[in-house]
């Protein structure tokens, strides 16, 4: 048994559990290891009863961060709500009493003139255990309704128990439906018991240089951590590995990029004078096509005139696509900066030199709206060029229809997901390969992709605004061309930072923008209520909105979890104006055009890192009219505060992402990780920059004494990074 075994090989691991943990993305040994606890639990300290009631009914000024109190202008009901731990001494026996076929268990404890009933559910046998005399900790939720405590199904421990537990981190997974955390915590515990982990694939000497943790250590105490200081430690070295993979396994493509020769022959470039503008402006294509290439044409053409950098960036692609070795480059094109038309002007090129052209997006939507503009751009502009959409939820019929077209077109051009790489599809004669926010595709993904096509050219897309020393680490298997313009036209969008008080006045905002025929969207950081975690989730806020805004304003939601048909028919909907206020997580972060949408609201603002609030930003903003974002601080911590503040100061990400990389040091892991920018697991590319260049030092001094890992000493790094790459791909293909 090894990491590439089944998950099913597991003891306990039947049909049914298997595919509760491939809901998870789980389906090997090796992916449960990786499948990290979104968080840790300790054991609160015991409370004196008689401190409970103002607990749970604080005043005003108090900052009591687990207890959900007043109405917070949502119209929302008072309530009142605490973890909390509990002693006493039993002074009687337990109540049993029969209800609907179950036995109820119930227990008055009291100290001074403070009484809270304990009741549990389906456990009788409590009757003998709790017995008179003896001390016990009650662990569970303490409810109010009016002056009577209650909790429900309390953990019980002897005090002895519970103090020995009380330094202990206890994991919190991310779960599945049908799925219990017991269940995966012992799935983990079995693979650890059963996988031989005392190998270390990372060369002592790097361990040593960087004080890093063998990997056995590292994956034991990021599962069940002895103490904080081993988590600390465990995190360290995981982190080092997420990042040194990555840039190992990217600085490895660069060599083998590097010796594959550009056999694609593109139409010279012609320089543009003014007389040969104008003449094409008054031509028609056919008669332009003779004298100008065809991306010269549209350009022309177009209502709006390209920027400096976009014009200089364009020109860069296009030397590269006509040079001796193949194009690896990065666009890096802040939000709105208008990287889209480039792409369409560099597949024109590769559609007139008679080549295919791929461009893969992250999410259906996405490739949707590119197929939809590509479309529209090719009739306005009289091209007959094949524009062909390849996305998963396709039916069986339409991917075999879009099979056939791509191998009758030679010089189509490709809209899709990672359906494009899938073995199905098969590629005529292409040429260029572009993947829209690429750090949500792997390595070996755009290899896959790179590999149909016979090594086409490979353009990589980002409006994820990263510094460009992390880019340079990030990316370092590409060039680098910047779009540090945004278009005049745009009006820069004004943003506030409110507390969650304002909320009332929030939604008169949205209801005025909406009367003006105006659309919003409102981002919350997750899907479902989830226990523990106090942030505005999208399902129930949909339904509260829905309280507060005229019946004639329609309001949905979209979350990641949603099919796939039913996310497009929404963005569908919302793009015609039929829906006018969309609740959505950040499944809408990337390339969501909606010129109509003037107001972005965000909740919980504080949870977002803010290179990804500012791409959330980047959502509203796209259309002539003035456009606003409101982001709600539900915190009273002075560093959220200040962070936020920085989006009020700037529109420029790229500024915003260099300020978020000052602020955000390493440490404060046991907060909610930042999210949204390069998938790592673990790492964050701000929080751990540091680990980040270390990682990037090693990997690059291993490339430079063996470019492809051939030596013996270097056999273990080389397995563990074919596993890594063939990890993805595989992946991406299930």
């Amino acid at each position: 048994m090894d990491k590439t075994s089944s998950i099913a090989t597991l003891k306990g691991i039947g049909a049914k559990t298997e595919q509760l943990f491939h809901n998870l993305g789980v389906y090997t040994i090796g992916d449960i290891l990786l499948h990290y606890p979104k968080d840790y639990d300790k054991l609160p300290p015991i409370t004196p009863l008689t401190e409970l009631p103002l607990l749970l009914h604080p005043q005003k000024d108090d900052k009591q961060a687990n207890v959900q109190t007043a109405d917070d202008g949502r119209g929302d009901k008072p309530q009142a709500e605490i973890t909390a731990a509990v002693a006493a001494k039993i002074d009687k026996v337990p109540f049993v009493r029969a209800s609907r076929n179950m036995q109820i268990t119930s227990l008055t404890i009291q100290e001074q003139n403070v009484k809270l009933d304990l009741v549990w559910f389906r456990m009788p046998y409590l009757k003998s255990t709790l017995k008179i005399g003896k001390w016990f900790i009650f662990l569970g939720k303490v409810t109010a309704k009016g002056k009577l405590l209650h909790m429900e199904q309390p953990q019980i421990y002897t005090p002895e128990k519970y103090q020995s537990m009380q330094n202990c981190l206890w994991p919190c997974y991310p779960l599945t439906a049908g799925l219990k955390k017991n269940k995966l915590s012992q799935t983990i515990k079995q693979s650890l018991e059963e996988l031989d982990l005392s190998v270390d694939y990372l060369p002592e000497e790097i361990r040593a240089r960087h004080g890093l943790a063998e990997y056995n250590y590292a994956i034991e105490n990021i599962h069940f951590p002895e103490s904080e200081t081993a988590l600390e430690e465990a995190r360290k070295r995981l982190i080092f590995d997420e990042f040194f993979k990555f840039i190992l396994s990217a600085g490895m493509q660069k060599e083998q990029m590097e010796e594959v020769r550009n056999t694609f022959t593109f139409l010279p470039l012609h320089n543009l004078s003014e007389e040969l503008c104008q003449s094409c402006e008054q031509s028609d294509f056919v008669e332009a096509q003779t004298t100008l290439l065809w991306a010269d044409h549209v350009m022309q053409r177009l209502p709006y005139q390209l920027t400096q950098a976009q014009r200089r960036t364009l020109q860069e692609i296009r030397e590269d696509l006509r040079g001796k070795k193949i194009m690896q480059r990065l666009v890096q094109g802040d939000v709105g900066s208008g990287k889209t038309i480039i792409a369409f002007l560099a597949m024109l090129d590769a559609a007139q030199a008679g080549y295919q052209s791929a461009l893969m997006a992250p999410t259906e939507v996405l490739a949707m709206q590119h197929y939809q503009n590509f479309v529209e751009m090719c009739e306005v502009h009289n091209l007959n060029i094949p524009v062909i959409l390849l996305t998963g939820s396709l039916t069986a019929k339409e991917k075999r229809r879009a099979y056939e077209r791509m191998q009758l077109y030679h010089n189509a051009m490709v809209i899709g997901t990672h359906a494009l790489i899938q073995e199905r599809a098969l590629y005529d004669n292409l040429a260029l390969v572009i993947t829209d926010e690429q750090h949500r595709f792997g390595v070996k993904q755009r290899e896959s992709l790179f590999l149909k096509g016979g090594q086409p050219h490979v353009l990589v897309m980002s409006a994820t605004p990263i510094p460009r020393t992390l880019a340079i680490i990030l990316y370092g298997d590409l060039d680098i061309s910047v779009i540090d313009e945004v278009p005049a036209k745009r009006l820069p969008i004004k943003s506030c930072v409110v507390g969650k008080n304002a909320r009332n006045t929030s939604y008169e905002f949205l209801r005025k923008e909406i009367a003006k025929g105006r659309q919003a969207y409102v981002i919350c950081p997750l899907v479902e209520e989830s226990e523990g975690l106090e942030a505005e989730n999208v399902t129930e806020y949909a339904e509260k909105l829905r309280q507060q805004m005229p019946a004639g304003i329609v309001i949905e939601c979209l979350h990641g979890k949603m099919k796939s048909g039913r996310k497009n028919l929404i963005m569908e909907q919302f793009a015609r104006n039929e829906i006018q206020i969309l609740v959505s997580t950040t499944v809408i972060e990337v390339g969501v055009n909606v010129p109509n949408a003037t107001v972005m609201m965000i909740e919980d603002a504080q949870r977002f890192g803010l290179a990804q609030l500012h791409q959330l930003r980047g959502r509203v903003g796209r259309g002539s009219e003035q456009s606003y974002c409101i982001m709600v601080n539900t915190t009273d911590s002075d560093k959220a505060r200040k962070r936020l503040e920085i989006l009020n100061k700037s529109n420029d990400g790229f500024f915003i992402a260099g300020e978020d990389l000052k602020l955000r040091g390493p440490g404060d892991f046991f907060g909610i990780r930042q999210s949204g920018l390069l998938e790592f697991r673990l790492g964050d590319i701000y929080q751990n920059a540091d680990l980040l260049k270390k990682a990037s030092e090693e990997a690059n001094l291993l490339l430079a004494e063996d470019r492809k890992l051939q030596e013996p000493e270097h056999e273990k790094v080389r397995a563990e990074i074919s596993y890594y790459l063939d990890r993805q791909a595989e992946i991406v293909n299930l």
